[in-house]
Parts: structure tokens; sequence; C-alpha cells
């Protein structure tokens, strides 16, 4: 009788918060590269994404789409995503794309969800286009 080699239970470990700062348009121009940053930002599975909207003053249909596929991307992980300090205009269109009533939106002084001090941030990152 031959035994089956024991298989390893694989469990992938979380990192309390991982930060992206978007520095200007979140459009179908930069969104490649956004992506990609948010997709290695991903591969660090965060508990919690924090995208920070605070540098960037437009967001058009293709930034909602990658703002949503991350969060779905995120979800997936067992993580969420959360948007810091959008701008008024970019806070109108998350509005009118009903994206406020998905992501969390949480003000520069704002309590994160899950309650993680700013001291455990893990990575930063910033984007510009």
């Amino acid at each position: 009788m031959v035994d089956e080699p024991s298989r390893a239970s694989q469990t992938t470990q979380m990192v309390p918060l991982v930060e992206v700062q978007v520095c200007g348009d979140l459009d179908a121009s930069s969104a490649p590269g956004v992506n990609d940053v948010l997709s290695e930002a991903l591969a660090l599975h965060p508990r919690q994404l924090v995208i920070d909207l605070a540098r960037c003053d437009v967001i058009d249909a293709a930034g909602i789409l990658l703002l949503l596929d991350a969060h779905r991307r995120a979800i997936r992980d067992g993580g969420m995503v959360a948007l810091r300090s959008p701008s008024a205009r970019a806070r109108r269109n998350l509005k009118l794309a009903k994206v406020d009533r998905v992501l969390q939106v949480i003000s520069p002084d704002g309590d994160l969800t899950l309650g993680i001090s700013p001291d455990s941030d893990f990575a930063v990152g910033e984007v510009t286009r």
C-alpha cells in the first residue's frame, strides 16, 4: 500500500494595510499603469487596501471600473478596499456611478473600518501619470 503524500494546507498570510496614492487623473490613459501598481499591492494580500485619491482630480469610467475590479480582487482574497480623500469632482463621479455604495470612502483623518493604526502601515506606493 502506497501512502499519498500529505498535502500541506496552504495559507496566505495577509498584511494589515497597504496604501497606494494616485497622482493625476484616473482615466483610460492612466488606468493600465495604475492597474499594475494595484496588482502589486493586492499581491501582498492586504486586509485593507487604501487608495488615496487626494491628488486625483478626475476619475472617468475606466478609472471607476479599475477601482471596482480592485475591490472584487481584494474581496476574493478576504480583504477590502477603501478610497481616501477623493476630490469633490471625483466624489461626484463616484456617487453618480454608485461606487460609494460599494466602496468605503474615508476622509484624510477618518477611522479605518478594521481599526488598523497608522503605525502598522506595511507599504505605501505612489502612482503618477
